[in-house]
């Protein structure tokens, strides 16, 4: 990754301008009215798991649409360091559960302006947590610490020292933990990555999946998020942005952080201070459903070929099986540069991979229309339902909740969120660097390499640390 310290003068203007072109990959609708997921609709108010929502913005409305409409679930308290987000959440609970009450009448949800308050509370028993990237890890950390069970939207860190002390945290406190990686959750695509993890493909020699340029959109050539500043503004009434920023290195207030586009990328997504760029929108989604379709989503890949000194012409993962995951730009790179599926392939969609094999190919994504691959014989052996992928068919929320009862691990739990997430991480390093990197999943480290282990964790603004 080069760029000139020019590049990192970067209008509101043009940021604003540029990440509205990444609306299609990071704004598919998909949580869905509880009726869909959950077979309950009588569960006893005494019964019924107590959740607290942490960021209310536009995936946090989302999540609470959904935690609202479920009768398994009562929402006893929103927290946003925007107040008016803030009221705009506690007024949505209120007014639900209004209309299924008899009287027509509820006030019982509390609002919050700082998240440590919400996590005070002894009667709320897990917590959603839908801040921007760079708050994921510490909150999660701290709601296990003050006995919550959580689901925190992906990816569930911004370093790999991150991740894993919020692993060794929630083992720590025996808590029941969900990444918000929910494709893998779509009944299809669960199919398809259970037929190729069971063999159905016979060894699986490549995974492709996509890893857009961020350069192109935004004056220069990377792959990874930017260090870039933007002009002060000042900071509209009832915003706390000393407790937004919290833990990343401080930035003033700009319009351009704050704005929560629908559809759209989320602006701070580009800044490497606040979020992970691709890993943010859509990579965590792809890792989780390839590495859960490969058998590997507790480990990871054990090299990263950079294209500068490796074999491959995009950025390569080589697990220790010998499969290679390749990064690529557009579905045109598979069958124009790798050639690894026929020329008439119809390739489309996002948040997963395009497996190829011993035995044929397929593919897992989705927002792109049906599953596809070859021999026609492997559809045979799978016997799908349907081959359409519908977005809104997931029981990811349900899973969790499953958890929380039961107290058995979710299908994306902490060791999962945290490979996932590390995937992209590590493929983040290898460009900063432009160089291949070996890498042991096992003791979580570039074995002898010194300089790129140093790139593993990132110091917090004072007072906050892990």
């Amino acid at each position: 990754m080069t760029y000139s310290k020019d590049s990192q003068k970067i209008t509101r203007r043009e940021l604003l301008h540029h990440a509205g072109r990444f609306s299609a990959l990071a704004s598919v609708p998909w949580i869905v009215p509880a009726s869909v997921g959950s077979g309950t609709t009588g569960t006893p108010p005494s019964e019924r798991i107590t959740v607290g929502l942490i960021g209310h913005g536009v995936m946090g409305r989302g999540h609470l649409r959904r935690l609202a409409g479920d009768r398994e679930v009562q929402v006893l308290a929103v927290c946003d360091v925007d107040r008016g987000r803030c009221e705009e959440g506690k007024q949505h609970v209120e007014e639900t559960y209004a209309a299924r009450s008899p009287g027509g009448d509820y006030k019982g949800c509390a609002a919050y302006n700082d998240y440590r308050d919400l996590l005070a509370r002894s009667d709320i028993d897990a917590v959603v947590i839908v801040t921007p990237d760079h708050w994921h890890a510490l909150q999660s950390i701290h709601a296990v610490e003050a006995g919550k069970d959580v689901y925190c939207e992906k990816p569930i860190s911004l370093t790999i020292q991150e991740g894993r002390r919020l692993v060794e945290t929630v083992r720590r406190y025996g808590r029941i933990f969900q990444t918000g990686t929910q494709y893998r959750s779509i009944s299809t695509i669960r199919r398809v990555c259970e037929f190729v993890r069971n063999g159905g493909l016979g060894k699986v020699k490549s995974v492709f999946t996509l890893w857009g340029k961020l350069g192109r959109h935004l004056g220069v050539d990377s792959y990874a998020p930017l260090p870039f500043a933007l002009p002060a503004e000042p900071v509209p009434e009832g915003l706390d942005w000393d407790l937004w920023v919290g833990p990343a290195p401080w930035q003033p207030y700009n319009n351009a952080y704050h704005r929560n586009p629908s559809p759209g990328v989320v602006p701070w997504a580009f800044h490497e201070d606040f979020g992970a760029a691709a890993v943010t929108w859509y990579h965590s989604h792809a890792a989780d459903v390839i590495q859960y379709a490969l058998g590997v989503e507790n480990s990871g890949p054990v090299e990263f070929l950079h294209p500068g000194d490796g074999p491959y012409p995009t950025l390569t993962c080589r697990y220790a099986n010998g499969t290679l995951l390749h990064l690529v730009d557009s579905w045109e790179m598979v069958k124009n540069l790798y050639q690894a599926v026929p020329v008439n392939a119809r390739l489309a969609g996002n948040f997963g991979g395009l497996f190829v094999g011993e035995r044929g190919w397929l593919t897992s994504m989705t927002t792109g229309g049906p599953i596809e691959g070859g021999p026609e014989e492997l559809f045979a052996e799978m016997k799908l339902p349907t081959r359409e992928v519908n977005v809104g068919d997931n029981n990811h929320h349900a899973n969790w909740f499953e958890g929380i009862r039961t107290r058995r691990p979710t299908s994306c739990g902490e060791e999962i969120g945290h490979r996932g997430a590390s995937l992209g991480h590590l493929t983040i390093l290898a460009y900063k660097l432009q160089r291949s990197l070996k890498w042991d999943p096992v003791k979580g480290e570039f074995p002898g390499d010194e300089s790129a282990n140093r790139l593993l964790g990132r110091a917090m603004r004072s007072p906050w640390h892990l």
